[in-house]
């Protein structure tokens, strides 16, 4: 998760901490832990159980055996052959026909940087300056050629590369950049000024995606694009480029070869950026400054970009895995629940340590899945509508697994109720809140209030809306087809530390572990507070698949037109 999707750096919490709330409201806080606790009993779900179910998981899939978990891969055949196993066990039945699994037939490129493979130069004048590879500039491309270059391309920069009419914003107007290299700013202008009034203040908003940025430069005709890399509007430091961006890079495959995309994408860092700046006779942040108006145009550097770069090509497949608990009355519908299970894999290059196993990211909400799928299956009855349950693949590589699926669904989006994502569960015990990820989307909010009343927490909104989580997991591709999406953090008020600890775990994760080897499972983690989250996830959908209720997406969202052409109308909806 995280360059791709989001990163919920602890996303559940604990049933048997509860009396660490307060003294003034502890017979409170154990009378509602206790009727909560009956009611999980009674509906099929046991937190204990459930805990142990989930370091029993964890423990296996972020094993060194796993591999780190990549795509296409030995990590991913043990991989698919676990969830199976899993769900054949519970007697659910094969999401894909016949079959648990759904090929997402990929390319894999793999960028050569070694012996003088790699070259990227920006001149000025006669003067040259060479950039290294990993330290200075990472890059790569999603065109499936073994050789790739640009020569002498001149460079624009776009500050923010953004094109959005419904924000009277155009970086790209008056400007023509075919066959150019554009220069771009990380996040979007908002970030910058928290100006609530400028796209959506400090909460990202899917154009400062790094995704989107790459996109928009390829329809604008750049032959190159170069995002110039800042920790904090980025969200993560430049050690996470270097772990993400380099190795194999998979893409879906495409008609046309992947020629539509910018022959070169990449990264520099910041010291890079302001080297190429003061080359131009700028600095980098009066080019921020200026890039912060809606007024701003696009300026040609007295700069070229030229780069060469060799691969290897590889035409292959992943899975999708899904299973389905069958409905009893309307088993064409469905309460979807999703977590992606691949990670990055090893880099033999690493000797002390070569395995990035994915503990937290996501053996963690993986082996989630894998235990609603145990609870659901103890229901008596099977609820009237189905409930399935999809493990996507490639989710670290730009989301492809869940991008493959919504272009390919098993069942179709206008028959799909509701999808909660669980990407990074909580492994610091209980919270006194759970944090909704994307605030004020849809109906799903409204039902999460409701079930975490029933835990005595409360909703809070996100520590850090700039790093644009919602558009950075799984369910994003889902929400895009219109499909009302559920999103967590397991919160940040810990019962038993309070707030600033909490953060600071979690700051010391993205800083240590995160994208890296030393993503391990710790015997030691408290998944207490994971169960109490999952009991929260399984509450809301098994009250949808056990009802005739639609959410829906709420006025101003980006994603209820798609609902409104497909889904089921205002008047089926929850409102």
């Amino acid at each position: 998760m995280f360059p791709s999707r989001s990163i919920a750096p602890s996303l559940f919490s604990a049933a048997c901490l509860l009396l660490l709330a307060g003294c003034d409201n502890a017979d409170s806080n154990h009378q509602n832990a206790q009727q909560s606790q009956a009611s999980s009993a009674a509906s099929g779900f046991d937190r204990a159980t459930t805990e142990q179910l989930l370091h029993q998981h964890i423990k296996i899939l972020a094993s060194d055996a796993f591999e780190g978990r990549a795509p296409a891969s030995a990590g991913e055949e043990k991989t698919v052959a676990y969830l199976i196993e899993q769900f054949k066990a519970l007697g659910l039945k094969p999401g894909f026909g016949d079959s648990y699994t759904q090929s997402v037939p990929l390319i894999e490129l793999t960028a050569k940087p070694e012996n003088g493979q790699f070259q990227a130069v920006f001149t000025k004048d006669d003067e040259k300056t060479g950039l290294d590879y990993g330290s200075q500039i990472v890059a790569w491309t999603k065109q499936e050629r073994e050789r790739v270059e640009v020569s002498d391309s001149d460079i624009v920069f776009v500050g923010y590369g953004i094109t959005a009419p419904e924000y009277g914003w155009d970086d790209y107007e008056a400007v023509d950049v075919t066959g150019k290299t554009v220069l771009i700013l990380v996040n979007d202008p908002g970030f910058e000024t928290e100006n609530p009034d400028l796209f959506t203040g400090k909460a990202m908003t899917y154009y400062g995606r790094w995704t989107y940025k790459y996109e928009e430069a390829a329809r604008h005709g750049a032959a190159a694009a170069i995002l110039v890399h800042q920790s904090e509007p980025a969200g993560y430091p430049w050690a996470v480029v270097q772990s993400s961006w380099t190795g194999p890079q998979f893409s879906l495959v495409s008609p046309d070869g992947g020629s539509g995309f910018a022959a070169v994408e990449a990264w520099i860092s910041e010291q890079t950026a302001q080297t190429l700046f003061a080359q131009a006779g700028m600095t980098l942040e009066n080019a921020k400054a200026a890039a912060l108006s809606p007024e701003f145009k696009a300026q040609s550097l007295p700069l070229a970009f030229s780069a060469t770069l060799n691969n290897s090509l590889r035409h292959t497949q992943s899975n999708n895995v899904m299973a389905v608990l069958e409905g009893s009355a309307a088993p064409d519908e469905a309460m979807l629940y999703m977590a992606h299970w691949d990670h990055i894999g090893m880099d033999p290059a690493l000797t002390d340590d070569p395995i990035y196993n994915g503990a937290l990211d996501n053996a963690t909400g993986t082996a989630g899945l894998l235990a609603l799928t145990k609870a659901f299956s103890a229901l008596d009855e099977s609820p009237r509508r189905s409930v399935a349950f999809l493990a996507t693949t490639a989710e670290e590589q730009g989301l492809l697994g869940s991008a493959y699926y919504a272009q390919n669904p098993a069942i179709p989006a206008h028959k799909t109720v509701a999808a909660i994502n669980m990407d990074g569960a909580n492994i610091h015990g209980p919270m006194k809140d759970i944090t909704i990820i994307g605030e004020g989307q849809n109906d799903l909010q409204d039902l999460l209030t409701s079930a975490a009343k029933q835990q005595n927490r409360t909703l809070s909104s996100e520590p850090t809306p700039e790093h644009g989580y919602f558009y950075r997991s799984d369910h994003f591709n889902l929400a895009k087809i219109g499909i009302p999406v559920l999103y967590t953090d397991s919160g940040t008020d810990s019962r038993a530390h309070g707030r600033d600890w909490t953060l600071e775990q979690n700051s010391a994760y993205i800083d240590r572990a995160y994208h890296k080897p030393a993503d391990e499972y710790d015997p030691d983690w408290d998944l207490s507070g994971a169960a109490e989250d999952l009991e929260l996830f399984y509450t809301i959908g098994l009250d949808l698949a056990s009802s005739n209720d639609w959410p829906g997406w709420k006025d101003g969202s980006e994603f209820r037109a798609a609902r409104m052409e497909t889904g089921p109308q205002p008047k089926d909806s929850m409102k």
